[in-house]
């Protein structure tokens, strides 16, 4: 699978993609630095601390947690090679009926623990002038449905910063890759993945028929997790790997469809765009 063994920190590795990434990683002989915010949790999934393996109780919302998580990896394994921030969470609700807490909330993980992370492990990735940094993102990062306009705004953060993140390290020989996973057959859509809004309002129809057709997938997703965290560790082991990675067919036809869907907007008014400029 690799070339040489590496160290990989997951981030969110209790359960999901960051537990399959966890379990493939280590059966292929590589260093795992996991953290969860319940060690016991991560551990009962995982295993036990190990030659190989680093379990960590972090809080991803707080700076210095993370930089401790970071130093204990470096410390252990010697390197940071590879850091996977799959940690987040859904959440589903009109704008209006989430409030100012629960909005904040969801990004202050989905977004602001992606960026501590990012930030605590640069140092030791530009030293090394080595490393690789992958962003679980989602399709709703690239194309949102009615009813979660706040976790799309979470995503579509994850995907901008990471496109500019890649532009800023690439001089560092640091790669970066999004990933933008459809819907996989995970606990993303149970309680303990996933807030709605504490307070609906009955005029927002239309968001609670969203939800349901959401939560009665549950447990029948087409996409396998073994399948993605397999891709998106073959992806490490590439030359030039791709700064965009869409998992799953629903993925890459939501991405495509947006796709043509901008081109026609954006060309239906070009005339209009190219006329700001001042008049000679």
């Amino acid at each position: 699978m690799m070339e040489s063994k590496k160290t990989w920190l997951i981030t969110g590795a209790s359960k999901g993609f960051g537990l399959s990434l966890v379990r493939q990683l280590l059966i292929a002989g590589e260093h795992v630095v996991a953290t969860s915010r319940n060690l016991t949790e991560l551990i009962a999934a995982a295993g036990n601390p190990g030659e190989n393996f680093l379990p960590l109780q972090v809080d991803l919302t707080n700076e210095d947690s993370v930089a401790a998580a970071v130093t204990a990896a470096h410390k252990q394994f010697g390197s940071v090679d590879v850091v996977i921030n799959n940690a987040g969470y859904g959440i589903g609700g009109s704008i209006e009926e989430l409030t100012d807490r629960e909005t904040r909330d969801s990004f202050d993980v989905n977004v602001f623990g992606t960026i501590n992370v990012i930030r605590k492990v640069m140092p030791i990735m530009r030293a090394r002038q080595s490393g690789h940094i992958i962003n679980i993102a989602s399709i709703a990062g690239i194309t949102g449905v009615s009813g979660w306009a706040v976790y799309a705004a979470t995503k579509f953060s994850v995907v901008g910063l990471s496109e500019v993140l890649a532009d800023d390290v690439r001089a560092f020989g640091v790669k970066v890759t999004v990933v933008a996973p459809g819907a996989f057959r995970t606990s993303f859509l149970s309680k303990e993945s996933l807030v709605i809004a504490e307070n609906p309002i009955n005029e927002y129809r239309e968001v609670r028929e969203a939800h349901a057709r959401y939560l009665n997938m549950n447990g029948q997703q087409a996409g396998d997790p073994e399948k993605a965290a397999k891709a998106i560790i073959d992806v490490v082991g590439e030359e030039n790997p791709p700064l965009y990675l869409l998992l799953g067919s629903d993925a890459y036809d939501r991405a495509m469809s947006k796709l043509d869907r901008m081109e026609k907007e954006f060309k239906l008014n070009e005339e209009l765009s190219r006329s700001m400029a001042y008049s000679a």
